[in-house]
């Protein structure tokens, strides 16, 4: 590519033996001689696209019988489009899109390129043409292979002869005006490989035709008014590359033969109004890159399965009601540069093994039930207080805009371990001591019983009785003598 600016030189287009022509990737200005086709017959390959070329394109380009390609894409040449460009029977490839093709009449044209039995690409996007999808296209001979109208105000329903074109691999129709269903008829493109019907008005159910296309790769029906539910029948369409369905009405739950999808790179359900559990199998995805199940109602808990998507770089799960902790083994998916949880009821701790994802550039938990101190380690360091907003009680870094948590230390918690354990043995010994005490009381207050038991025993006699029990303490009555008393023996009458 260059930068030339002006006008081509008229003087090019008289060498008649000229066989490729190609001014791609300037700046140039002007318009196309309107007999360049006569002046140049031997011309094979002209190449103009994404210039700032004008004006008509002249019917006398079918002049030049032998050109197989022509490129004038991404100028601003206007309607119309010449009929006679179906007299270039050996043409290959056409590309006029991002031009300012804008009468509905030019749409006459695609009858006559049926005439080119030849062509294999053909690209018309991004144009206004405001006309209704010919059923002629089911003309076109199975040479053709890429069919692309994107982006052209294209109105009416998908014909029923799409399912002509048996050589077609790659369809795309996205950002138009089409409406009615996917015909059953589409499973006559058996070489089909890719379609892309996004941002239409298409309805109904997704037809289990689609799974009858057995080189399927890329499916994209998101931004139009899809129902019902993801057909079971795409788990047979085991060569599915990319599925993206977002933004429809689809219902029900997810069918569990999206695990047999083993090469299965980008799966996007977002948007629609899915709900029930997420299977267990969507964890079998191992090639996915991108799951996206966001904004639907699923419920029920996280299932651990998803820790096998170790090459999975997108994951949304945000705005559903799941449930219950954030598995641990999130940490496992080393390749998660994109998590999303937001928007649901998930409790219980952010796991420290998500410290390990050390390409994670976005995460967010916020609006959910969580609680504990948030991790700060790995992609936690670059955080932002959004991402953790409006949770039950989450604490940390004052960044995060959360309460301080409470710091428990290794010491700290030995210590306390001492307190409960001193405790605990004194409360022993003071049950202890209280069990000798009340016993040692007991034993004393039995003794003294016996003691006031024994005194009653004993009467009490006066001196008078003694002496005369005594003989007058007469010596014959002695029984014996101490260093301070004398023991005698009486009889008492």
């Amino acid at each position: 590519m260059n930068e030339f600016t002006g006008s081509i030189p008229a003087s090019i287009f008289n060498v008649s033996t000229l066989q490729i022509l190609d001014f791609e990737g300037n700046k140039l200005s002007g318009t196309l001689p309107s007999d360049l086709g006569r002046r140049m017959p031997n011309l094979k390959r002209l190449y103009c696209g994404t210039n700032k070329l004008s004006g008509f394109i002249s019917g006398y380009i079918s002049n030049s019988s032998r050109l197989t390609l022509v490129d004038l894409s991404g100028n601003s040449f206007t309607d119309p489009i010449p009929e006679s460009l179906g007299n270039l029977q050996y043409r290959e490839v056409l590309n006029v899109g991002e031009n300012n093709f804008f009468s509905a009449s030019t749409l006459i044209f695609l009858t006559s390129l049926t005439n080119c039995f030849k062509v294999r690409f053909l690209r018309l996007d991004e144009n206004p043409w405001d006309g209704v999808f010919p059923a002629s296209v089911g003309n076109f001979t199975e040479s053709l292979q890429i069919f692309e109208v994107e982006s052209c105000e294209l109105k009416g329903v998908i014909p029923q002869e799409v399912g002509n074109l048996t050589g077609v691999i790659r369809m795309s129709l996205f950002n138009n005006d089409l409406t009615g269903h996917i015909p059953n008829t589409i499973q006559g493109m058996v070489k089909l490989q890719e379609l892309y019907l996004d941002s239409n008005n298409i309805e109904g159910i997704i037809p289990d035709a689609l799974c009858n296309l057995k080189n399927f790769g890329a499916l994209s029906l998101f931004n139009n008014h899809f129902s019902g539910s993801v057909p079971p029948c795409f788990g047979k369409v085991t060569s599915l590359r990319n599925l993206h369905l977002a933004y429809n009405g689809l219902n029900s739950s997810l069918p569990s033969s999206l695990g047999n999808l083993q090469d299965l790179l980008e799966f996007n359900v977002s948007s629609n109004l899915l709900s029930g559990k997420i299977p267990l199998e969507i964890g079998i995805l191992k090639a996915a890159r991108l799951i996206d199940l966001s904004k639907n109602g699923f419920s029920g808990n996280i299932p651990s399965s998803l820790r096998g998507l170790d090459v999975l770089i997108n994951l949304s799960l945000a705005h559903n009601i799941l449930d219950g902790p954030i598995p641990d083994s999130f940490g496992k998916m080393l390749a998660l540069q994109f998590l999303d949880l937001s928007y649901n009821h998930l409790s219980g701790e952010i796991p420290k093994s998500l410290e390990a994802l050390v390409y994670l550039k976005y995460m967010n938990f916020s609006f959910n039930k969580l609680s504990g101190e948030i991790p700060t380690g790995g992609p936690f360091a670059n955080a932002t207080n959004q991402s953790f907003s409006s949770n039950d009680a989450l604490c940390g870094d004052s960044k995060f805009h959360v309460s301080p948590c409470v710091i428990k230390s290794p010491k700290r918690k030995k210590a306390i371990l001492v307190l409960y354990v001193l405790f605990g043995v004194g409360l022993l010994f003071l049950a202890f001591g209280a069990y000798v005490y009340s016993r040692l009381r007991k034993k004393k207050k039995n003794v003294g019983l016996a003691d006031v038991s024994l005194v009653k025993e004993h009467e009490r006699i006066s001196y008078y009785e003694l002496e005369q029990a005594t003989k007058g303490f007469s010596e014959s009555n002695l029984l014996g003598k101490g260093s301070f008393s004398k023991v005698f023996k009486g009889i008492r009458k």
